[in-house]
């Protein structure tokens, strides 16, 4: 099993779902973030005042997935998330180990 986390755009995280929906994939966690990589974030102006918005609003979303889906979910998330400009996000990965359902106690991939 492999936990997948995606940082996306937050305009492009319909299409993320959708695309995962499609693909199988059950169940997920999504969390409002904020930060920046290498856009290191803009200037607005309010009321006449430039200031600085280094940390930019994003979305991560959170799945583990099993083996033999996780290159099929990274395409399925940079298909559905790409806008081809700086800020599009990040996908990492993470082996992990097991996996417990809390309410039956399955184990592993059923737990999924």
């Amino acid at each position: 099993m492999t936990k997948v986390e995606a940082i996306i755009r937050p305009n492009r995280f319909d299409s993320v779902k959708e695309a995962l929906k499609e693909l199988g994939v059950e169940g997920m966690t999504v969390s409002e973030v904020r930060g920046h990589g290498r856009q290191k974030g803009h200037t607005e102006t309010y009321r006449g005042r430039e200031y600085d918005v280094d940390l930019l609003p994003k979305i991560r979303v959170e799945l583990v997935v099993t083996d033999e889906l996780v290159e099929p979910t990274i395409q399925a998330i940079i298909k559905s998330a790409s806008t081809g400009k700086i800020g599009d996000g990040k996908i990492f990965l993470y082996k992990a180990e097991e996996a417990i359902r809390i309410r039956n106690q399955e184990r592993g991939v059923a737990a999924l």
